[in-house]
């Protein structure tokens, strides 16, 4: 298998109409928007394309606009915003399913303080211990030193009464500020470890994708390209959404996918064959 290298969005943007856009790792790095995006970002808004920003933050919506901007992503160069914190609050509040109304109000919430938030208009009664609550909300560690060690305790007290938890962002690790730092996805999967239950919401899952697609407005999905960092989400959800993919390769991967400082062509392909998958290039970046 060969991939090819993309060297700017400028060789794929006649192709495509409508473009969806991870945060973390192809647009930011948690601190500031890497070099070349917001100017890349403001050639397809001038081009007339569409674009949908899709976070497997554990936030809603317009707290994730807030956040962006702050670090300079400005609101103009996207159309709307979804995320994984937002399709699990939509969740919570409706309770239309039966896993969801099942679920009880005491709620045990596994988060740091910038994910308060996402408790606003919600129906609970958050509790400090796994024997006083019903169901786990978990939007990640406190802390982004956190490691596995650390919810070890709180989760053997939850399997032990058979907690159903709630994972409002499946990623594993991100990086920031150029470290690698614990996300809640590896904290439900530590709890799946134990045979606890899990919810999970974002990329890859299928559900997301139809909100997003929505949003963005673009009747014909070949004319829409899914760009993200990661293999196991933003690669994989976009394939099981029937969508062409780009891989950023200096995200999340880019310890294993350069060599020297330049990207390893041969170790990204040779890692696509492994998982079945074909995006249609790959690049450094997400430039012009």
């Amino acid at each position: 298998m060969t991939i090819r290298l993309i060297d700017g969005m400028r060789e794929l943007a006649p192709r495509y109409d409508g473009f969806i856009l991870d945060l973390w790792g192809v647009v930011h790095d948690g601190v500031v928007p890497y070099p070349g995006v917001i100017d890349c970002m403001s050639r397809l808004i001038d081009g007339g394309k569409r674009i949908v920003l899709l976070s497997n933050a554990p936030r809603r919506a317009d707290d994730v606009m807030r956040r962006i901007e702050k670090i300079g992503v400005p609101r103009e160069l996207y159309h709307a915003v979804m995320s994984s914190g937002e399709e699990a609050w939509q969740c919570l509040s409706r309770r239309d399913d039966p896993f969801y109304a099942a679920l009880g109000r005491r709620c045990l919430h596994i988060c740091s303080e910038r994910d308060l938030e996402i408790r606003d208009g919600l129906d609970l009664d958050f509790v400090e211990t796994a024997q006083e609550a019903d169901f786990i909300l978990n939007t990640g560690p406190a802390e982004w030193e956190d490691t596995h060690e650390d919810y070890a305790p709180v989760l053997h007290a939850a399997r032990r009464r058979e907690l159903p938890m709630v994972c409002a962002n499946p990623d594993l690790v991100v990086i920031h500020g150029g470290r690698p730092a614990l996300c809640a996805g590896a904290i439900a999967e530590q709890y799946e470890a134990l045979g606890g239950r899990v919810r999970w919401h974002g990329k890859p899952y299928k559900s997301v994708y139809d909100s997003c697609l929505a949003l963005l407005a673009v009747a014909d999905r070949r004319r829409i390209l899914a760009i993200g960092d990661s293999l196991r989400t933003d690669i994989a959800g976009a394939a099981g959404a029937g969508l062409d993919s780009l891989l950023i390769a200096g995200g999340i991967h880019a310890a294993e996918f350069t060599a020297d400082g330049a990207l390893d062509l041969r170790r990204i392909a040779a890692a696509l064959a492994d998982r079945g998958m074909s995006p249609v290039g790959t690049a450094a970046g997400f430039v012009w």
